[in-house]
């Protein structure tokens, strides 16, 4: 089994995603609707879990960790590893979902705060070292969207960078500078669904230089997500945009001896294919 990235369509709001590589699931955020759930599942067939071995949760808003949802996450997925924000929870549904993940940890599951403090106690990432990689929280503020979790997946065939809500330009200049950011990234969530907000820039994008754009969408899209200013600089810059507005978005590593990876755009409820297309991996 190589590795794979799943973009899941909730019908409602909000985001779910998982990536997979030698039998290790994560799935990124705390999110499980009508939906999803089928597909989530199937996708865990597929790489050959009963179970998930992490909860990677970006941020305490609703969108990204909704508590009834989250519960039945860890009661049905069980997940042995959970990684939270790393501020503190500050809406009446953040509290409600800390409190079920402390409980949850009672029963041995470890639970990783990724907290500036948490930050300063990991090793420094090395160039094409198959470690996944935190960027941020470096510090915690007032906004909530920027106490979001950035991190790397790069422990497959294909880079993976998750954003969560960042949108403080500052940050994302932050972010870019790095080595690893610049020279692995082959798949990007795009920060705050796609919102044109100053963060997802032409000279972030220039510095990254993703392949691929990934954007989580509702069904009917009332939110217009991403923002048509994101998707004109996307069209400009050869960044190809998937979302998940007619379904799931897959991707899967191929040849390994090509280090080539395919994107495949589902239309919702069935294995009917919107678009596909096969791309080369920067560091394989």
């Amino acid at each position: 089994m190589g590795t794979r990235f799943r973009a899941y369509q909730l019908g409602n709001e909000g985001s779910s995603f998982s990536y997979f590589y030698n039998g290790y699931f994560t799935l990124i955020e705390a999110r499980l609707t009508r939906d999803s759930i089928s597909s989530v599942l199937a996708e865990m067939f597929v790489c050959g879990k009963a179970e998930i071995d992490c909860l990677h949760i970006t941020s305490w808003d609703r969108d990204h960790c909704n508590p009834s949802e989250l519960e039945i996450i860890l009661r049905s997925l069980k997940p042995k590893r959970i990684e939270i924000p790393g501020c503190v929870p500050h809406t009446d549904s953040a509290e409600r979902s800390f409190a079920i993940i402390e409980f949850y940890q009672s029963s041995g599951a470890r639970v990783a705060q990724y907290s500036p403090s948490f930050m300063a106690t990991l090793e420094t990432a090395a160039p094409l070292k198959r470690n996944d990689v935190v960027l941020w929280p470096w510090e915690v503020g007032d906004c909530s969207n920027d106490n979001s979790t950035a991190k790397i997946f790069r422990k497959g065939r294909f880079a993976v960078l998750s954003l969560g809500d960042l949108e403080d330009p500052a940050i994302a200049r932050k972010i870019m500078l790095g080595n690893i950011v610049r020279a692995e990234v082959d798949v990007m969530i795009l920060a705050h669904h796609g919102a044109a907000n100053g963060f997802t820039s032409r000279e972030f994008l220039e510095a990254v230089k993703p392949r691929v754009a990934i954007c989580s969408s509702n069904y009917d899209n009332q939110y217009e997500h991403p923002d048509q200013e994101i998707r004109d600089l996307l069209f400009e810059m050869d960044i190809d945009l998937f979302t998940t507005k007619t379904g799931d978005v897959v991707i899967e590593s191929l040849d390994e001896t090509r280090n080539t990876y395919r994107v495949t755009n589902y239309i919702a409820g069935g294995e009917e294919v919107s678009s596909v297309r096969d791309y080369q991996s920067k560091t394989w």
